[in-house]
């Protein structure tokens, strides 16, 4: 497995995208960074090809995405714009690509909450058709968009991992899979065996305490159990930290460590 963290948690505020966050995490042992799409694509061209520089010389690749639409772009309602939003995808899918970014995280929360009085089921229909148009644009760059269920605080639709494999499934594209968020799970109270079900469509992994949605700093008996549900499930590939934290420079190294322990204990 390969352990990542999010940089745009970070310091959301002065920092949106994780840009600082580079060189202490490759410092610190993290196999890769997850940077915010929406906030990249707020760069110009010159700040983009720096980012781009920056990656390459301290040799952390970023090879996770989170944040890919921004609220801006409406995804459900009377206001969503399907040609808008895959005109935004097309060219937050290349931006990505051109950093060889593998995992493209559908949360957006803010994008795709149901307008107040608007028919669920109508919204659930359009981010079917949004997913079967952008099934094949990432088709084509190499990329997988792994749908993020979000606890109900957050988002008014696809809450848990099974609504999350009820979308998917509907779609019905090899490039369009799961993500699994430790922290939404057990907000849920959704059972973590819902792994076995996914079984190979889980193809990312997000990680936070459920306190505070803080940095890990150390295992649980919850969290070793949910990384044995996550052996069982035999998935062996990237879990990102995304959390937040008051003092990144101490607590990134401890969380690193803590991550590995519970996913190796036994």
């Amino acid at each position: 497995m390969r352990f990542g963290c999010c940089g745009s948690m970070i310091a959301p505020v002065s920092d949106p995208i994780g840009i600082q966050t580079v060189d202490h995490l490759a410092r610190f042992g993290f196999d890769y960074v997850e940077l915010s799409l929406a906030g990249m694509m707020d760069l110009p061209a010159p700040a983009f090809a720096d980012l781009k520089h920056r990656l390459a010389s301290v040799g952390l690749p970023c090879e996770a995405c989170n944040n890919f639409f921004p609220a801006r772009v409406r995804l459900t309602g009377s206001e969503a714009c399907l040609p808008a939003a895959l005109k935004y995808a097309t060219a937050a899918m290349d931006r990505a690509a051109d950093l060889s970014v593998q995992i493209i995280v559908f949360g957006s929360s803010g994008a795709k909450n149901v307008p107040p009085g608007f028919p669920i089921p109508d919204a659930f229909k359009q981010l079917v058709e949004l997913l079967h148009h952008l099934g094949p644009l990432a088709h084509a760059r190499g990329i997988t968009i792994a749908i993020e269920p979000l606890n109900r605080l957050e988002a008014n639709i696809i809450n848990r991992a099974s609504e999350g494999l009820t979308l998917l499934r509907e779609v019905d594209h090899p490039h369009i899979q799961l993500l699994i968020d430790y922290y939404h799970l057990m907000l849920e109270h959704e059972d973590p065996d819902v792994l076995l079900t996914a079984g190979p469509a889980v193809r990312h992994l997000h990680l936070a305490r459920i306190e505070g949605r803080a940095f890990p700093l150390q295992t649980d008996n919850a969290m070793r159990q949910f990384f044995r549900i996550v052996r069982r499930a035999g998935y062996v590939g990237r879990c990102s930290i995304e959390a937040y934290t008051q003092d990144f420079l101490a607590e990134a190294p401890r969380a690193l460590r803590a991550l590995k322990e519970a996913a190796h204990a036994t």
